[in-house]
């Protein structure tokens, strides 16, 4: 079991040293019970002063201080500043143990559910349930001497259903030959940037050629906010420096300045419409097949079905509208799922590279059925991995834009959830096989 401390004042205390629970905490806790009721009794009759109700107000504030400060936080040992965060779904993160930061805190993935967590260290460990918009507080003592005090949170529970006046925002979207979906944007109120709009990453991100020679706001990278401009709202995020991105784009932005929004990609009428509430439309019209969301490493997931030779596997998907084709299969998850990569017809090899630069190599086999949700595509072209995975050491399987362009989409991150419906690219030539017929 991890010992328990007491904190005052961002102080670690130990319960076997100095001062007891029921010595000098026990009596400052019924000091300031009773000092708050002596207060509330002595002055209720003049409450109706102003300057009364913020007298009480900052009593109260610090009555609720030294309550706070009894709490126990458990101690976790450690003698090397290395450890590791395990959270159940989710792979592996490193972390650096540090007591010269006053509140070190760890933000997970969004959470739809709650999620096992282990914190460990080179000699201790702690397991807790986190809930979606929790946090759990504790502190790592470093050789015997030094608390670092720590949090691990999941991100805050955002729905903006209740909206007044409900916001239906609607923007020209873009789909150039490769794909690749964008919509115009300004950055920090100075630069007007197209961005590709990539439910495969996170925040914003922007190629380090157009930072040298197009962007003239000049953001610092990794730590501070900046404001974007997307339609008719402005959003919030920061700016990481990257070296591609898709074709006619300056960079990308992720799904998660849209949490807490629904988001309508319209690709018959060419729109992004982002919405505060499902519309009726969507409920009502049954053509909508609808896949759960799940979050790994913060990146949205879906579950889908790839058949050959009447072989089935189901598995989850990256749903990535930033990969310009069609999917990309991971050859692991194919022999781990005994799956028949060796029936699929191999179309071509090439090399491809990777967000950051990296070389993938990659083979083009047909592939006879992706099920999306109650929607069939027959023969379709798809990549299969061999190494150099775009997620590193993360077997997944991911559906890129070509088929996606293929649905009307509805990304719902109120109730984390996708809604899809065939559009009149659905039965649209596959680029490998319109190549072939040239």
């Amino acid at each position: 079991m991890p010992k328990l401390v007491f904190l005052k004042n961002s102080t670690a205390v130990n319960k076997n040293v100095g001062n007891s629970e029921t010595g000098y905490w026990s009596n400052r806790h019924h000091t300031a019970i009773n000092f708050g009721s002596a207060i509330l009794v002595r002055y209720l009759p003049f409450l109706k002063s102003k300057l009364m109700k913020q007298v009480l107000i900052i009593l109260l504030t610090f009555y609720s201080i030294i309550c706070t400060a009894q709490r126990k936080l458990p101690i976790i040992k450690a003698s090397s500043n290395k450890a590791q965060i395990y959270i159940e779904g989710n792979t592996t993160k490193g972390w650096n143990i540090d007591p010269k930061i006053k509140l070190d805190i760890f933000t997970t993935s969004k959470l739809v559910t709650s999620k096992t967590v282990k914190f460990k260290t080179d000699i201790d460990s702690i397991n807790f349930k986190l809930k979606p918009g929790s946090k759990k507080d504790f502190i790592v003592l470093l050789n015997g001497k030094d608390s670092s005090f720590t949090r691990i949170q999941s991100p805050e529970i955002k729905n903006n259903n209740k909206i007044k006046p409900e916001i239906n925002d609607t923007i020209a979207l873009f789909i150039n030959k490769q794909n690749t979906i964008y919509v115009k944007t300004i950055l920090n109120k100075i630069d007007t940037l197209n961005l590709n709009f990539d439910t495969g990453t996170t925040e914003l991100n922007i190629t380090e050629e157009v930072l040298k020679n197009k962007v003239k706001s000049n953001p610092k990278f990794y730590d501070t906010y900046y404001n974007i401009e997307i339609g008719k709202r402005n959003y919030s995020s920061r700016v990481f420096p990257t070296v591609l991105t898709g074709h006619d784009t300056d960079g990308r932005f992720g799904w998660d300045l849209f949490d807490g929004m629904i988001v309508e990609l319209n690709y018959d009428k060419m729109l992004m419409i982002v919405h505060s509430k499902l519309p009726k439309y969507v409920i009502e019209d049954h053509s909508f097949t609808k896949l759960n969301i799940k979050y790994f490493n913060n990146l949205v997931l879906v579950e889908s079905q790839i058949v050959q030779s009447n072989v089935g596997n189901k598995d989850w998907f990256l749903f990535d509208t930033g990969y310009q084709r069609t999917a990309m299969l991971d050859n692991d998850l194919l022999k781990d799922n005994n799956f028949p990569t060796e029936r699929m017809e191999v179309i071509k090899k090439v090399i491809m590279h990777g967000a950051k630069g990296n070389v993938i190599p990659v083979i083009t086999s047909n592939l006879e059925t992706l099920k999306i949700g109650t929607y069939e595509l027959k023969n379709v072209p798809v990549q299969v991995l061999t190494e150099n995975k775009p997620l590193r050491g993360v077997n997944i399987h991911i559906l890129g834009n070509e088929v996606l362009k293929r649905f009307n989409t509805i990304l719902d991150f109120q109730k984390n959830v996708i809604y899809l419906k065939p559009n009149h690219l659905f039965d649209d030539v596959y680029a490998e096989q319109r190549k072939n017929k040239v």
